[in-house]
């Protein structure tokens, strides 16, 4: 019999902390998924509940029930935006073309739904299944809201996936069993980067060639390939342009122009990010890493994007010829 979590790559101290409560049938009712984005910690998470649902066995079925999310006695719960009165999930606010300026956020209306959801009889299976990513993207009240359900679960299980547990509250943390997930290492890397299909295998190996992109992904395969997205969405026009501070207020006022046009605020923190690793690459000088940091923050503030861009690129371009 194939095991059950035989696809997940490089995570053997997570594999068998989840098999072992699996085989003695001792699952604690909330776990806390520790780790870098990417790594496998959502896949983790659906073969943890396959086994839940099946005893410890594998169960195709079951499989492409959780995968879909389709199961009646599961919820899944993502970072949401507030769009026109409703909450869009992460994963469908590009198809709803909802703006992307602030990050998303867990909301106290998508917390009180857990605690309504674990409130009621599991139609299937033993107990109402509860997946939470990113729970550090809430707000207090919510996280409030989440500390009282993990008070009292019920016969429910939640599992938090969490790239930033430190940002949890402590008495969150204290209420999940921790499972801990690496980054991976180049072989784990490519092992992983193998079983994708041949579009997005080709997609991932010309993001390895850019060491800004390999530096973001930082052991993380789903992470390199989001990465790579987001530098396919740069306009060719931008990225040579990109590559080399602006040499005139001109040509820096233009840039900021142009960025903020082309870009959505979601991209354009990315671009933050990128363009760091690429001036270390480049100079190896941390005074533009400070400057862009600062532009984070100014973005993340509803300071208007093309002025913080315009301030920040001319403040680059006088640092770079004192």
């Amino acid at each position: 019999m194939v095991p059950l979590f035989s696809d997940l790559v490089g995570q053997p101290q997570a594999v068998s902390l989840l098999e072992a409560a699996l085989s003695h049938q001792r699952v604690a009712p909330a776990y806390l998924f520790a780790g870098p984005d990417g790594v496998g910690r959502r896949l983790a998470a659906l073969r943890f509940l396959e086994g839940v649902l099946q005893g410890g066995q594998e169960d195709r079925r079951e499989r492409r029930r959780l995968e879909a999310r389709n199961h009646p006695d599961l919820l899944w719960v993502e970072p949401s935006y507030s769009h026109q009165g409703r909450l869009i999930p992460r994963s469908e606010a590009e198809e709803a073309g909802v703006s992307k300026r602030t990050p998303p956020q867990l909301r106290l209306d998508q917390i009180r739904e857990v605690s309504r959801f674990l409130a009621r009889q599991p139609l299937e299976s033993p107990r109402g299944l509860v997946v939470i990513e990113d729970p550090e993207a809430m707000a207090e009240s919510a996280a409030n809201a989440l500390l009282k359900t993990l008070e009292e679960p019920g016969h429910g299980l939640l599992i938090l996936l969490s790239a930033a547990p430190e940002r949890l509250l402590t008495t969150i943390r204290s209420r999940c069993q921790q499972i801990s997930f690496k980054r991976l290492d180049p072989g784990q890397m490519q092992t992983v980067l193998a079983r994708l299909d041949g579009e997005q295998r080709a997609q991932a190996a010309a993001a390895l060639e850019l060491p800004e992109l390999r530096a973001l992904a930082a052991g993380s395969p789903g992470a390199l390939l989001d990465h790579a997205n987001y530098w396919e969405a740069v306009p060719d026009s931008l990225r040579d342009r990109l590559t080399v501070l602006p040499s005139k207020p001109a040509e820096a006022l233009a840039l900021a122009r142009d960025v903020t046009e082309a870009l959505s605020g979601e991209q354009q923190l990315w671009l933050i990010s990128w363009w760091q690793h690429h001036l270390w690459y480049q100079q190896g000088q941390s005074q533009g890493l400070k400057r862009l940091e600062r532009l984070r923050s100014h973005l993340l503030s509803f300071v208007q994007p093309r002025l913080a861009w315009e301030v920040t690129l001319l403040d680059l371009l006088t640092a770079g010829s004192s």
